[in-house]
């Protein structure tokens, strides 16, 4: 999927293409240095490559704006249930929709596995992406206290259940439809400054 996005401050990000495409191992320098930025405790390389090792219960997805890595977003699953490990996105390309991007594909990923529920963490503090994932049907399930450190925060478990529905196939169907409307309308007024 090939989405041109916009609304960056920076003319060069907001007219490049970002595609979101699986994991590999090529891409794990730019994953490793996302999240050398994005996290306070951060994944090694080894342990990225330990994941990639688990196809049968790990799916990841990057963002890529041509080659170069700018996102990532990851599942583990077991059983019927699945947990988003992570999610994050290079700081000069946030609020161009890419998390809302990697976590449609992953949430798509998820339907076919065929899990039913889906949970994740995230900072009691983050309102931003806490209604990112309220969007995709996460409600708030539970408190994990002090489980951030840096600064010290609890994080708020959300779960996503009936992912297998036709609903949610509906409702991620709605995300992609709005998503998809959202890059044309940023192409049609990037084209009208152009003229």
């Amino acid at each position: 999927m090939t989405v041109s996005l916009t609304g960056s401050p920076d003319s060069a990000v907001s007219s490049s293409l970002i595609t979101i495409s699986p994991m590999r191992r090529r891409h794990l320098r730019g994953v490793v240095a996302i999240e050398q930025q994005a996290s306070s405790h951060p994944w090694s390389l080894g342990l990225f490559l330990g994941e990639l090792r688990m196809p049968t219960s790990r799916s990841y997805v990057v963002a890529l704006d041509r080659h170069v890595v700018v996102g990532f977003s990851g599942l583990m699953y077991t059983g019927d249930e699945g947990h988003i490990t992570n999610i994050a996105v290079q700081p000069d390309y946030r609020r161009l929709g890419i998390a809302q991007r990697m976590l449609l594909g992953t949430m798509r990923q998820a339907m076919l596995h065929g899990l039913t529920a889906v949970t994740l963490e995230v900072r009691a503090s983050n309102e931003a992406a806490q209604k990112l994932y309220q969007g995709f049907g996460f409600a708030p399930g539970g408190i994990r206290h002090k489980y951030y450190s840096d600064p010290r925060e609890d994080a708020l478990i959300m779960w996503a259940h009936d992912v297998n529905s036709t609903g949610y196939d509906q409702r991620l169907s709605g995300i992609e439809s709005a998503s998809q409307q959202q890059a044309r309308l940023g192409d049609q007024a990037r084209l009208g400054d152009a003229e």
